[in-house]
């Protein structure tokens, strides 16, 4: 009992755990992707920017005039002079405008990246330069990372190279985006912490009905199981809860079952036994009259006794799943086949009232069982040549809902009003009976047979007047009606 709650909690924490495993999985996978692809769009950002500040500067090579001369630039410092006054510098851009072997101009001193103070970069740039090639390319230094392009400026009538330097500190371009990945990990484990609290909620709420199962199979005993659980929702756990109270409803019809037959057992086998172990006691072995007589008594209450096992036990199946074996049966077919079998029963005048021409889906052995039960009991109780009338029909109702009724009518001694309901209990009997004739089963076992096709059995009656019996089965949709 102790360990109980202790699996429960396991359960609980491993669907939380594989929750948050999965959803962990998914920001994280997310956010790598978003991050590399963030890293990607800002070099390509960078370099297209740095693409079109060379563009720029190559137009005003070719087609800009020095303001002085109002001509063509002829010197190269005049031309990256101009050149630096038009360009205005992102906040993590810098520039350098390099002549010979010397930075001859730097950017404004609003500009926050200052390319002259980190040697390493002006020490790549000359080299660059070097090359009378326009470079761009990501440089690496003590102070921070760069991408830059430097561009070479060479006119004809100027014997002195110069480069025009452009550069982005490419560290300080990538913390702002990192700033927005520690964001989306910030948000990311709120949302997991969020789905964590959540999940634990739901789960709880979902193991709900798992713990009214345990707590009702822990008040089950053996000998009681009338405890249900309570059905709540509309999903998998409701139906789990349904199929568990149908289990139980089972269950304790076994069991009222086994009650019942070991009560009846012993309630109505004692008295056969006990006239059986008399006449053996009392008899006279010497005596072959005494012998006879003792011997026939015997017969005949073992006879008796038989009859009553063998309704106890098809009392006992009723309850069984397997009870029913149906299939599709023509109805009008079967109740001829029941009229010429209860020709055997007696001499009456035996009649069908209505036949329905109709194929169903039923027992026809067990329903050919109750019937000649109700024709049996028709004999027991009416005359010699009295008029006994079967029949059965199809009935519709109000609400479009169809039932099979089969009957049998006799015109015999009748039921007072106050047996009615106690006839189809077991061993009852109406004033009419007599304890010799019968096990006092057989109306209990037509009302089994008739509550596991999903029906009942009735009795319209009044004393001196005969008694109908109904059996009212209902149809599914899809009965065929000939």
């Amino acid at each position: 009992m102790t360990k109980a709650p202790e699996r429960r909690w396991s359960i609980r924490a491993r669907v939380l755990t594989g929750m948050l495993l999965l959803v962990g999985l998914a920001l994280v996978a997310a956010g790598t992707a978003s991050f590399a692809v963030q890293r990607l769009e800002l070099s390509e950002r960078l370099d297209e920017s740095l693409s079109r500040s060379v563009k720029e500067f190559k137009v005003l090579t070719e087609t800009g005039v020095d303001p002085q001369t109002t001509k063509s630039f002829t010197h190269a410092e005049d031309l990256l002079y101009i050149a630096m006054q038009r360009t205005l510098p992102s906040p993590k851009q810098g520039m350098l405008a390099l002549v010979g072997d010397k930075v001859r101009w730097t950017a404004p001193d609003i500009v926050g990246t200052r390319l002259e103070d980190d040697p390493e970069f002006t020490a790549w740039a000359f080299q660059v330069q070097d090359s009378n090639r326009i470079r761009i390319g990501t440089v690496k230094t003590e102070v921070t990372t760069y991408r830059a392009v430097v561009v070479p400026v060479s006119l004809p009538a100027d014997h002195e190279r110069g480069s025009f330097v452009l550069a982005y500190d490419y560290s300080a371009e990538a913390v702002a985006n990192d700033r927005n990945f520690m964001i989306y990990i910030a948000v990311g484990a709120s949302v997991m912490l969020v789905a964590a609290l959540a999940a634990w909620l739901i789960v709880g709420r979902m193991l709900e009905p798992i713990r009214k199962l345990q707590t009702t199979a822990q008040q089950i005993s053996e000998t009681d199981v009338s405890q249900r659980i309570e059905v709540s929702g509309n999903d998998e756990f409701a139906d789990l809860t349904v199929t568990v109270n149908e289990m139980l409803d089972r269950l304790d019809g076994a069991l009222s079952s086994q009650r019942q037959l070991l009560d009846d057992v012993g309630h109505e086998l004692r008295t056969p036994v006990t006239i059986i172990n008399g006449h053996l006691e009392l008899m006279d072995p010497h005596d072959p009259q005494d012998v006879q007589q003792s011997r026939d008594i015997a017969m005949d209450e073992l006879n008796r006794m038989s009859v009553l096992i063998n309704d106890l036990v098809t009392l006992a199946k009723s309850n069984r799943t397997d009870f029913l074996q149906t299939e599709p049966v023509q109805v009008g077919k079967l109740l001829d086949d029941i009229l010429d079998k209860a020709r055997g029963l007696g001499q009456r005048q035996w009649r069908i009232d209505y036949r329905a021409e109709a194929t169903v889906r039923l027992d026809p052995m067990r329903l050919t069982q109750a019937m000649l039960q109700l024709c049996a009991n028709a004999v027991k109780f009416s005359e010699d040549e009295s008029r006994i009338a079967l029949g059965n029909e199809i009935l519709r109702d109000a609400n479009g809902e169809t039932t099979l009724r089969w009957w049998v009518a006799d015109a015999g001694a009748g039921i007072h009003s106050d047996d009615l309901d106690r006839i189809f209990e077991r061993f009852g009997r109406g004033q009419n009976s007599a304890r010799s004739s019968g096990s006092g089963l057989g109306l209990a076992i037509v009302q089994a047979i008739a509550e596991t096709h999903g029906g009942r059995v009735w009795v319209s009656s009044e004393p001196d007047q005969g008694s109908t019996f109904y059996i009212d089965l209902p149809l599914a949709t899809g009965s065929k009606e000939a």
